[in-house]
């Protein structure tokens, strides 16, 4: 996805720098023409994008709420004269967001947004050896690779939705963004019900046991199985090694309802060798749908229902600077799902030195061009200079293949109304 080196000295970040490199990203770095082409939706209905709250975290967590854009441009001013550390998107209001004070009580109020999901790690605190909390690394990595294939697959099969857009949100997770017009346009209900449907690990921090299945299991529950299974060994018995003591055998065996069952497997697991030995004896000793629900607890993606259910709820905007991180909240390409690296996205310092290198790499060619060669080569916009480049195409081949759909439901629609 990106070159491996990104992640050694240029990906270096230093919080205290924020107040100048961020600045220069809105100013130079930011692709403000995408972003606008992403929410404006081909300017139907009219008003979508100037309806739209955004709302901005500044420094020192100054949060501002309500905020909303005519335009592209009047975007662009102000998020530069502002500097936001964080942006957030909420819902296309009845009327412009930035007004709401003045309008008359009741009749303010959220009536479409993309149907949208976020995936954090810290919710698998439970099932992971490597990290806790805040902590990320290569081996954990594995459970969002597995959330996306999963929750892609079932989107776009089960429901039919065409248009997601998954983002990596800067730091421990990842955001999913529907923007098929039937997505943005469910109710409360009908989002609570898709969610509720994606949802199989249950029972928040309290629960040992989280996924209880049904005989049949369900297909999509079946297909996601079939996710995990091409992972399972890899990640969870080798990796995070479930296995390997007793302290994270116990949790896995804490799984099983059978009371016997389980208790001579306490045993049976104190004399076999390793952690391989150990897998296999429990696959020859559970049925069918305790070993699948082992794996869906272990390895099932973890949602946050509340972000996907509620129409004003605000998420995480794409190519938005994670203060923590510096990292910046890039486009994923499903497609490529395997070879994309958390630690080696883009910082907003990285990109700065990046700029600063091809400013005087192009410096220093001037010389030997003639007068045309440096105009010309400055008109390339700087974005196009940095690792930003490919996120960028990601999000414009998105967008690209959600307007040339829009365009062909438009036709239809007037083929149907007699425009021939």
């Amino acid at each position: 996805f990106l070159p491996q080196k990104m992640a050694s000295s240029d990906n270096r970040y230093d919080a205290a720098e924020l107040p100048d490199l961020l600045p220069v990203y809105y100013r130079r770095l930011f692709p403000y023409s995408q972003y606008f082409r992403w929410l404006n939706y081909g300017g139907v209905p009219e008003k979508y994008f100037q309806n739209r709250e955004f709302s901005f975290t500044l420094k020192d967590d100054i949060y501002v709420r309500y905020l909303s854009f005519n335009n592209q441009n009047e975007l662009e001013k102000e998020m530069q004269k502002m500097v936001p550390y964080k942006i957030d998107i909420g819902a296309v209001y009845s009327n412009k967001p930035s007004q709401h004070n003045s309008v008359k009580s009741g009749s303010f109020h959220a009536e479409s947004k993309e149907l949208v999901f976020d995936i954090d790690m810290t919710d698998y605190d439970d099932v992971r050896t490597c990290c806790s909390s805040a902590d990320i690394c290569r081996k954990c990595w594995t459970l969002m690779t597995i959330a996306i294939k999963i929750l892609d697959r079932a989107l776009g099969e089960d429901f039919g939705f065409r248009h997601r857009l998954w983002v990596y949100s800067g730091r421990r997770g990842v955001h999913c963004w529907v923007c098929d017009k039937n997505a943005r346009n469910l109710s409360q209900a009908a989002r609570s019900a898709v969610a509720e449907y994606l949802s199989v690990v249950k029972g928040g921090t309290e629960a040992i046991k989280k996924v209880h299945l049904t005989n049949p299991i369900h297909p999509s529950i079946q297909q996601a199985i079939t996710v995990i299974d091409s992972y399972f060994e890899d990640y969870a018995v080798n990796e995070q090694d479930i296995f390997g003591s007793k302290e994270t055998w116990q949790k896995v065996l804490a799984l099983i309802p059978d009371d016997k069952l389980r208790e001579g497997l306490q045993i049976d697991f104190v004399e076999v060798r390793n952690s391989a030995e150990r897998w296999k004896l429990l696959q020859r000793t559970l049925n069918t749908i305790h070993l699948e629900e082992i794996k869906l607890q272990y390895c099932y993606p973890r949602l946050d229902v509340n972000v996907s259910k509620g129409i004003n709820h605000l998420l995480k905007s794409p190519f938005s600077v994670h203060p923590k991180t510096g990292r910046i909240s890039v486009p994923i390409d499903v497609k490529n799902l395997e070879t994309f690296d958390p630690f080696s996205v883009p910082t907003v310092s990285s990109l700065c030195t990046e700029l600063d290198r091809k400013a005087k790499e192009e410096q220093e060619n001037t010389h030997t061009e003639n007068g045309e060669g440096p105009e010309v080569k400055r008109r390339i916009r700087d974005y196009k200079k940095t690792s930003l480049l490919v996120p960028v195409k990601i999000f414009e081949q998105f967008i690209e293949k959600m307007e040339q759909s829009q365009k062909g439901q438009l036709l239809e629609q007037s083929d149907r109304g007699g425009d021939f």
